[in-house]
């Protein structure tokens, strides 16, 4: 029950990775054809997931709400919660197919989830004093922009003017904390090693904003569409220039920031590929499809090494 205590939130965030490739794997079967089942069992492994991660969590809270509200009160690890009400969301989008009912049940709750912590967050970071530059990462994307993804099931369950009321806080926030990430890095100390991967993180709000905006205008490729792809597609290439840096990092739970941002401009691709249908689009989706699902099979390798040599439950 020990090592209970010492369960990272930032855990969830294997929760969004997993949806985001289910979701990956289930546009890839609309627009390419691919095996259906994929999706499937992608979908059956991350509904376990939640299970487990939702059970153990509940666990630490009932035995060791310290320790929660320790997690709660630190200045970077509060960012990670929001990382539950994302992955509600992405894997009622998964399984509207499969259960409308079930689907808007998970994502009302993950909707409602979102904004609360939002508006949490926020509160905290304008009323309290403690917040300074260094507790600055691009994991604050999550609990804000992490609004960006309301739209994405909202639109399909008829939500339209709520789905546009999230969309508007995660944008625009958006703009707001990209340029308080970006003066934390060019003018002060660089993050540490275990945040590099939250860089990551970056790409999600285009990449996500796209696919959101797609629902929301009915599938518009117009000017702002573009805009939001081509950011997306810039921050993957100017972080693959990075690849060497990142290649020699330890492996940290925060690896999983790399898989969700990923995922989602994989879908985004597979978009931007039915309105062109160029070879190069093509190509595009497939190879990033290839590389998130080897890269998420490798995180989840290590992930479960960690669990099981106790390395994942140790205090920081």
């Amino acid at each position: 029950m020990s090592a209970i205590r010492y369960l990272p939130v930032a855990t969830f965030a294997t929760l969004m990775g997993s949806a985001g490739l289910t979701l990956a794997w289930e546009k890839g079967a609309q627009v390419f054809g691919l095996p259906v089942l994929v999706s499937q069992l992608l979908l059956g492994f991350t509904l376990l997931l939640l299970a487990v991660l939702g059970s153990s969590y509940l666990v630490k809270f009932l035995k060791h709400r310290d320790a929660v509200c320790e997690e709660f009160n630190h200045p970077i690890k509060i960012s990670f919660f929001p990382a539950l009400s994302i992955g509600l969301m992405l894997i009622a989008t998964a399984l509207h197919q499969y259960q409308a009912q079930l689907a808007l049940i998970l994502w009302a709750v993950g909707a409602a989830l979102q904004l609360v912590l939002t508006l949490t967050l926020m509160n905290i970071w304008i009323h309290q004093s403690r917040t300074q530059v260094n507790h600055t990462t691009p994991a604050w994307f999550i609990p804000i922009v992490g609004n960006i993804i309301a739209p994405i099931e909202g639109v399909s369950l008829g939500f339209l003017d709520l789905s546009w009321f999230y969309f508007s806080v995660g944008f625009v926030y958006w703009i707001v904390l990209k340029v308080l990430v970006f003066n934390r890095m060019l003018y002060h100390d660089p993050l540490p090693q275990n945040l590099l991967p939250t860089l990551f993180i970056m790409v999600a709000p285009p990449a996500v904003g796209f696919i959101a905006y797609q629902q929301l205008s009915g599938g518009a490729f117009d000017v702002f569409a573009h805009i939001l792809y081509y950011t997306a597609l810039f921050l993957v290439i100017l972080l693959l220039t990075q690849i060497a840096r990142f290649a020699r990092l330890p492996f940290f739970i925060s690896w999983w920031a790399y898989s969700f941002p990923l995922a989602a401009f994989t879908v985004a691709t597979m978009l931007v590929y039915q309105h062109h249908q160029t070879l190069f689009f093509q190509a595009l989706s497939l190879i990033m499809l290839v590389v998130v699902t080897v890269l998420i099979a490798m995180l989840a390798w290590r992930t479960a090494r960690a669990a099981i040599s106790g390395n994942l439950f140790k205090p920081d």
